[in-house]
């Protein structure tokens, strides 16, 4: 364990000075610009360029060429990307090696986890037309889906806002999926920690994800307000009812020099799930801030959840809390700093959580500290450390985990 930090280490001080490039994702070569346009400080996190993009529906264009006609004009080429994540990780968990030495049947993380890819993903994204866009997320995995995510927003500029249509499905990521600006943490997808349960209340809660529906949303530059119809089913799953509501509200003023998204957003009701074959209730309620700036002329990020995913009273399945004895609810907050701009960042945080099992055991706290190295603006190094505790925890359970990661996009 010792080598592996030590050796991610000398390749961060070797790498420190690194010249910068320009990444070149789906969304990189429609217009034309480098990743740092529209990500502050690392990937994924969006800037307030990138969240205009985002709200646009991802319809602007480049340099790259069009094909116009008649209602028409699409790229002259069809943008795709990959993603992979190679990772290690480790925790505090008993080895399940054999009698003698000999491997079992799988590795756990107890006795040091390769995952060979832990994420290989195809993504298809763009123009559709002058107001429709698309993000397309596929799984290349054997055991995975190639549909993993789809969004298509339909978006009409009425002069001082745009009103959008998002119809979305995905297997992971809950409705938050339809429409959200924010990076940190509500949407799965877009986190500033690759440990998305320790740093972030809202993914804490996170059970069932899967999500089918359509988000109705109106956005400014004062903020955004999103109304989603929806099920806890992944749509090739078969149909569902939209018995699943999700309210959203955010303001995102610009604060001196800080960029603010403050909001919260509440979700009820319940709705059938296939692949469980039962209904799955909806019901959870958080707020959020995030604020981006600077200090000492280097980018800071500052993001605070709280999340509360009450018990089902007649035991139905919670898609946000998985023990569904008592209310499971938490609160977070985290630092992410650029220590080298467009480099080297580092971050820490801080969890306060009940796990939603019975009260004498479900204190469930953690503290977090990373390190993420762009040796290229579409090249990431990972190093992340989460410490728990509290009385869901006993030396059995996952206490501590340790993730190294090269994350790739091109």
């Amino acid at each position: 364990m010792k080598k592996i930090v030590l050796s991610l280490a000398s390749v961060l001080a070797a790498t420190a000075f690194a010249p910068e490039a320009a990444a070149i994702p789906a969304y990189a070569r429609q217009t034309g610009m480098a990743c740092t346009a529209c990500h502050a400080q690392h990937f994924p996190i969006l800037n307030g360029f990138g969240r205009a993009f985002k709200a646009g529906g991802y319809t602007m264009m480049g340099s790259q060429g069009k094909v116009e006609g008649e209602h028409l004009s699409i790229p002259d080429t069809l943008n795709m990307s990959m993603i992979v994540k190679l990772r290690y990780q480790d925790n505090n968990q008993a080895s399940n090696d054999g009698a003698l030495g000999k491997a079992a049947t799988s590795q756990n993380k107890g006795e040091g986890q390769w995952q060979f890819f832990d994420e290989f993903a195809l993504l298809i994204g763009g123009r559709i037309a002058d107001n429709v866009g698309l993000f397309f997320e596929g799984q290349m995995l054997a055991t995975a889906p190639l549909l993993g995510i789809a969004r298509m927003p339909f978006v009409f500029d009425m002069g001082g806002a745009k009103l959008s249509l998002v119809p979305f499905l995905n297997d992971g990521g809950s409705a938050m999926v339809g429409y959200e600006l924010s990076s940190g943490g509500v949407l799965r997808a877009n986190r500033w920690s690759e440990h998305r349960d320790h740093t972030s209340a809202i993914q804490y809660n996170r059970n069932v994800e899967a999500a089918t529906g359509f988000a109705f949303a109106a956005q400014n530059d004062m903020g955004f307000i999103n109304l989603t119809k929806w099920a806890a089913n992944f749509g090739p799953d078969g149909a569902a009812a939209l018995s699943s509501n999700y309210v959203r509200i955010a303001a995102t003023p610009t604060v001196g020099s800080w960029s603010m998204v403050v909001g919260g957003g509440k979700m009820s009701g319940s709705s059938y799930n296939a692949a469980l074959g039962a209904e799955v209730v909806t019901d959870q309620t958080f707020f959020d801030l995030q604020a981006q700036g600077e200090v000492g002329g280097n980018e800071l990020g500052v993001y605070a959840q709280h999340s509360k995913a009450p018990s089902d009273p007649v035991g139905r399945t919670s898609a946000y809390n998985s023990k569904n004895v008592t209310d499971r609810k938490a609160w977070t907050l985290g630092v992410d700093y650029t220590v080298i701009p467009h480099a080297l960042s580092i971050g820490a945080a801080y969890r306060s959580a009940d796990n939603g099992a019975a009260s004498n055991v479900n204190g469930d706290d953690a503290w977090t500290v990373q390190a993420i190295y762009d040796l290229y603006q579409n090249v990431a190094l990972h190093a992340v450390y989460s410490k728990s505790s509290g009385s869901a925890h006993t030396a059995t359970t996952e206490n501590e985990l340790l993730t190294l990661m090269l994350e790739m996009a091109w």
